[in-house]
């Protein structure tokens, strides 16, 4: 039996009767007596109470009506009912219909009484556990499963700054090779589904080994993360650019035919060759060579045959003085790469 030690409400208008089962339970409940519904309603309304002992045979309100407005109003509250025999079977469809846990037979017995109210606060105290446990194992639960979903947030986080780090260039900041490939790969299925031009475009920094002999690995590094914050400068905003390796950069630009191609590929050696680039105080120059394909309306593309025709146009920019851009339709007849 558990130490918990339960209220009881005892409902009778005979005051004999009340001090008689006062004195009786006092020593195993906490007990609280009423003379009248009304009283024992006002008691409800004061405190929780864990078991109601009630008399059937009461004025103007019978104890099954009490117990009946107990089970409306407090339904965890256990029910009993002592009623005369004679009062028996027109109180049983009342007493079914306020789900009473036991009735007890006046007049009653002590040791029956005592048996009765002790199995009444045992169902009473063991309902409560399991009602305690259940809400203790939801917490238990809805804390997890807040853990398993911060968990969840904090691993899709990570994930995605793996994968952010995956397709970025630790030095500039800019798109990978392997970020521009999905990106170049991506443009091209919108522009099957859209048609229109399609612009690829390849930057190289003219003489950069020079810069990197003269000014080491660290001001070569330092013109590489300069130049790419003026390369994106010089681009519209529907414009990508990437690092695909060493001092080369990679543009696409959408919507863009032959004549913008021109446009953007002069706007972006100006942009450099105006810039202004330094290491330790000292001015280096940079200029860069741009070879762009063009796939024009209509011009069936693949991703390879892009990146071979803008190479070969960066490679005829290099042979023919470098600081220059040269543009080569996606349709020109075949041709040699320049050397």
């Amino acid at each position: 039996m558990s130490k918990y030690r339960c209220s009881l409400l005892v409902v009778d208008d005979e005051p004999y009767i009340l001090s008689t089962l006062t004195a009786l339970l006092n020593n195993d409940f906490e007990v609280l007596t009423a003379d009248t519904a009304q009283a024992a309603q006002a008691l409800f309304a004061q405190r929780d109470i864990d078991l109601i002992l009630t008399d059937q045979k009461m004025p103007r309100f019978s104890g099954v009506q009490l117990l009946e407005w107990v089970r409306e109003h407090h339904p965890k509250t256990v029910r009993l009912l002592m009623t005369g025999f004679a009062e028996l079977e027109e109180a049983v469809d009342a007493i079914n219909r306020s789900q009473v846990y036991r009735y007890l037979f006046k007049p009653w017995r002590a040791e029956d009484l005592l048996e009765t109210l002790h199995s009444a606060a045992h169902s009473f105290i063991v309902e409560r556990a399991h009602e305690e446990l259940l809400v203790e194992l939801e917490n238990r639960v809805a804390q997890r499963t807040k853990e398993l979903e911060e968990a969840n947030h904090e691993l899709e986080q990570k994930n995605k700054m793996l994968e952010k780090l995956a397709l970025t260039d630790p030095l500039t900041g800019l798109p990978n090779r392997r970020a521009m490939d999905r990106l170049t790969e991506r443009e091209l299925r919108r522009r099957d589904r859209y048609p229109s031009p399609l612009s690829l475009g390849l930057i190289d920094v003219d003489h950069f080994k020079e810069i990197n002999a003269r000014y080491l690995l660290s001001g070569g590094d330092k013109v590489l993360v300069d130049l790419a914050k003026v390369l994106l400068s010089s681009l519209r905003n529907v414009d990508l650019m990437g690092r695909i390796g060493g001092e080369e950069f990679l543009v696409i630009a959408p919507e863009t035919n032959m004549e913008g191609a021109e446009v953007l590929g002069e706007r972006i050696r100006s942009t450099v060759e105006r810039g202004v680039f330094s290491y330790k105080e000292e001015i280096i120059p940079v200029r860069v060579s741009i070879g762009f394909a063009v796939a024009e309306v209509g011009v069936a593309a693949d991703y390879e045959h892009m990146k071979h025709v803008a190479d070969a146009a960066l490679a005829q920019a290099k042979v023919t003085g470098r600081n220059r851009c040269i543009i080569y339709p996606l349709n020109r007849p075949p041709f040699e790469q320049a050397g």
